[in-house]
């Protein structure tokens, strides 16, 4: 935005500072890409929170030392494809909008690492990445003379064929198709829109059924201290007996109460679909975007 009179800062320093803000974010990619083109966790200056001392050799991006998992430790953050999608979106957005050579080099390795991880069957049902495995850490950033990061690595441990992912991946291959010309991008882009259009789409939108493993959390034990005790503002009871169930009972009065009463008794994990409001804008932005740009 910088580069644009009516909307540069009128600080003295502003839009030279937003110019060098857009190059660091460049870079910070590059030095956080596998050497396979999926891009690892972050950085922080505040290691484990309190500026404690990181691990000897933990590599470093402009002093700041490379955290594998920086947004949430429970799954790890870095886990998930989705981020990876959201991400490329907005380089590759930049990217058709301005051909940085920077932003292209990024996607190139990016696009070609998530491309070989995708699937598309004939009858237009499709599997992309959904949990990723991370190992190692990247080199220390040198501006002048970028590592190869041959010692970080990623693998894909299970797929999905969740449509908010798949239209985010697929907003992604549709401007960096657009601009690069890259002819596997675009077709790409056009058979996960085709297929979730053509397979996952119901009265409410576009969703797929979830098996949910995870309502198992709601059995876990709270933290409260030894002696104390209180009340939710609902009634429910604040002690050391409390679990993540028990401080919201208000679930209890959900229809679909029964399926997760029964997975927490030993029955099967339950099975939702989940018209979530960012999957559906997610889609129709993407059909929107492959409309405007390549159809």
């Amino acid at each position: 935005m910088s580069s644009y009179a009516d909307l540069k800062p009128k600080s003295a320093t502003g839009a030279a500072d937003w110019s060098t803000s857009l190059s660091r974010q460049l870079e910070f990619y590059r030095w956080l890409q596998s050497s396979e083109g999926a891009i690892a966790g972050g950085a922080t200056n505040s290691w484990q929170g309190r500026y404690a001392t990181p691990p000897a050799g933990t590599s470093t991006f402009y002093g700041m030392y490379y955290d594998p998992q920086p947004v949430y430790h429970d799954p790890p953050s870095n886990q998930w494809f989705g981020f990876q999608a959201w991400s490329m979106e907005r380089v590759a957005e930049y990217y058709q909008q301005t051909g940085n050579a920077s932003a292209k080099a990024v996607l190139d390795k990016w696009v070609a690492w998530a491309l070989s991880k995708t699937t598309v069957n004939p009858d237009g049902t499709y599997l992309i990445p959904s949990t990723l495995q991370w190992s190692g850490q990247p080199d220390t950033w040198n501006a002048s003379s970028p590592g190869a990061n041959t010692g970080l690595h990623v693998t894909v441990a299970d797929y999905t064929n969740d449509v908010g992912v798949a239209a985010a991946y697929a907003k992604t291959l549709t401007y960096y198709g657009a601009k690069s010309g890259n002819a596997a991008a675009k077709t790409t882009a056009k058979a996960l829109l085709d297929g979730m259009w053509g397979n996952y789409q119901d009265s409410l939108g576009v969703a797929v059924p979830e098996t949910r493993a995870d309502y198992n959390r709601f059995d876990d034990s709270v933290y409260v201290p030894s002696g104390f005790s209180g009340t939710m503002p609902n009634g429910d009871a604040v002690n050391s007996a409390s679990t993540f169930a028990s401080l919201r009972s208000f679930y209890k009065n959900d229809p679909a109460w029964s399926k997760i009463q029964s997975y927490l008794a030993g029955g099967a994990a339950p099975v939702f679909t989940y018209h979530r409001f960012w999957a559906q804008a997610d889609v129709a932005l993407a059909m929107g975007s492959y409309a405007e740009l390549l159809e």
